[in-house]
């Protein structure tokens, strides 16, 4: 693969620093195969990375970093906070084994990956992400999967406003309300799951659509959550993918095409409502 020259806009967050508006994720890429796809990933123009403790494969984003000649402040690192990690003490000490995996002394986005409503400790927990930035071991902060109640609750109590909610999103699931919430309070959306697990890929519409472009559908959906002003983190491990994910810089959808992409939700979810997921 050549290195790609293409340049991925980035976009203001509320604290000061900016982030990459397309970047790569690694949900699902085996520990053993993180470093590589990572370093296609960095080879291909991305600058953003998204792990999770999780995910389990931290320091294979490590292992790739360290054999880039790419300087640590080249690229954007996010990782999360584990669901069985909330609390004051659990999440500080979470937070250093991630820190510890990925090396370095800091990290960029550190999110609270999912809110757990049933065991009620999402605002201790960002209370101790609040802690953690105010001590300069994390740049930026933010939430995932938080729904209005949930970030209204945390904002209302510290003052803090999360960067970001990085929260499911594909044209059959587009939340709206969410994403307004969003727009109103300086919070900037970012999508998981950004092609919807491949699953609306098949769509007439979108087919249509990638046809008049000469591209893919997956280039299309990509293009439509960077034209809505999403932050996007499609996944791969396939190179010729990798790449095709990034060039979505060179075309542009028409209001038809965005009006067209907008009929196609239906408030479907791939994953787990975070109202009553518990981990």
């Amino acid at each position: 693969m050549t290195t790609q020259t293409t340049s991925v806009p980035y976009v203001d967050l509320n604290d000061g620093n900016r982030i990459p508006q397309l970047g790569f994720g690694v949900f699902q890429v085996p520990a053993e195969d993180t470093a590589d796809t990572v370093s296609e990933a960095l080879k291909a123009g991305y600058r953003l990375i998204d792990t999770a403790a999780a995910y389990g494969n931290e320091e294979g984003v490590r292992d790739a970093l360290q054999a880039s000649d790419l300087a640590r402040s080249e690229v954007m690192i996010t990782t999360k906070l584990a669901n069985s990690e909330h609390g004051r003490d659990q999440a500080r000490a979470a937070f250093r084994q991630s820190l510890e995996k990925l090396g370095g002394d800091y990290i960029d986005l550190y999110l609270i990956h999912w809110p757990i409503p049933s065991q009620d400790l999402y605002l201790e927990t960002w209370e101790t992400l609040c802690a953690l930035k105010d001590e300069g071991s994390v740049r930026s902060i933010g939430v995932s999967n938080f729904q209005v109640e949930h970030l209204e609750r945390i904002v209302d109590a510290t003052g803090v406003v999360p960067t970001v909610n990085q929260i499911e999103l594909h044209p059959r699931l587009q939340q709206p309300e969410l994403r307004r919430y969003h727009a109103e309070h300086g919070i900037r959306t970012e999508a998981w799951s950004p092609l919807g697990k491949g699953q609306l890929l098949g769509d007439p519409a979108i087919e249509k659509i990638a046809s008049g472009h000469g591209r893919t559908p997956a280039q299309v959906v990509l293009r439509w959550h960077i034209q809505l002003g999403n932050i996007v983190i499609p996944k791969s491990v396939t190179p010729s993918r990798i790449e095709e994910n990034f060039q979505v810089f060179d075309f542009e959808l028409s209001d038809q095409e965005m009006h067209q992409l907008a009929e196609l939700d239906r408030g479907e979810r791939t994953g787990p409502d975070p109202d009553t997921f518990a981990g």
